[in-house]
């Protein structure tokens, strides 16, 4: 479902308290960084709890839904028509206001802020849950429905043309693709203007290792398996099911690995002096791949993390 994506009416910003001053760049791996931001919206705390730690825009912006997608069977995605202001960095997060809900929802940007530069738009994927910002967006929220947003977050991806050679390791569990898949789609977006200029911007790579259920929640597979045979020798990746229950599509099948990410998955793609590792996951898988990469030798302040609960 989907209409012309504008605000139709004058948009308005509102300056508010920022909860904390916070990085402008990832957090590292270590004590002080571990994130508690809630992903899948199934624990008690508070989003706004969580993140009080969390670096924050000031400005509240309206936005206005234009698009609906069923993603999968638990996950709908958001297109949403943003004021001209309104900016992000691949991998970042929004506070989501929503008229008549008192808790407000944490929904991380799953497009490029490209696509916000092109067409004025940002996307959120959500998945089904009976806390209520997510409730709302399953049972409530349709096309033409008003909210209101605020970017955080020290979690993305937010290179220059003059950085160093840098290859990237995104690592993904469950709905912890979505900020993956943003900064996937960020780089994508790198690698064009860098075509475009003969070679002389940026210089990227990166490989997407991604576990889910099944196929039917690989989200976005189709649009990372063609980024994948635009950019061959610059993008790849590795798909996991771990509950597949019926025959993998043929399309598909070059592309799909059966069970949880193995050592052996990441270690190939691990260079101590190049790799940038992004992870976002349930925190048992986190904790995990986090010790077993700095067992391959990458260094821990080149382990970035996303816990989602």
């Amino acid at each position: 479902m989907s209409t012309p994506c504008f605000l139709s009416s004058a948009a308005r910003s509102f300056s508010l308290p920022c909860p904390a001053a916070g990085l402008l760049r990832c957090r590292l791996l270590g004590p002080c960084s571990v994130t508690r931001r809630n992903m899948s919206s199934k624990s008690q705390m508070d989003h706004l709890e969580r993140t009080a730690n969390n670096y924050r825009q000031n400005a509240l912006y309206p936005a206005q839904v234009c698009g609906i997608i069923n993603e999968s069977e638990t996950v709908k995605r958001l297109r949403l028509a943003v004021h001209p202001d309104f900016s992000f960095k691949a991998g970042q997060w929004v506070d989501f206001f929503i008229p008549n809900v008192e808790k407000v929802g944490g929904f991380s940007m799953c497009s490029s802020p490209g696509l916000l530069q092109r067409e004025g738009i940002v996307e959120l994927a959500v998945k089904y849950a009976k806390h209520p910002p997510a409730h709302w967006i399953h049972t409530m929220c349709t096309v033409g429905s008003r909210v209101a947003m605020r970017v955080g977050g020290d979690f993305f991806f937010h290179p220059t043309p003059s950085d160093p050679t840098v290859h990237l390791l995104l690592v993904a569990g469950g709905v912890g693709i979505n900020p993956l898949y943003s900064i996937l789609l960020h780089s994508t977006d790198l690698l064009r203007l860098n075509r475009a200029s003969g070679g002389r911007d940026y210089n990227i790579s990166a490989h997407l290792c991604y576990s889910a259920k099944n196929t039917q929640e690989l989200l976005f597979k189709s649009s990372i398996i063609e980024a994948c045979r635009e950019f061959p020798d610059k993008i790849s990746c590795d798909l996991h099911v771990t509950q597949q229950s019926i025959d993998v599509d043929s399309h598909l099948q070059p592309f799909i690995n059966h069970g949880r990410i193995a050592d052996e998955d990441l270690r190939a793609h691990v260079d101590p002096q190049r790799t940038l590792c992004f992870l976002c996951g349930p925190p048992p898988m986190i904790e995990a791949l986090s010790k077993n990469l700095m067992d391959f030798g990458l260094p821990k302040d080149r382990i970035l993390f996303e816990k989602w609960w």
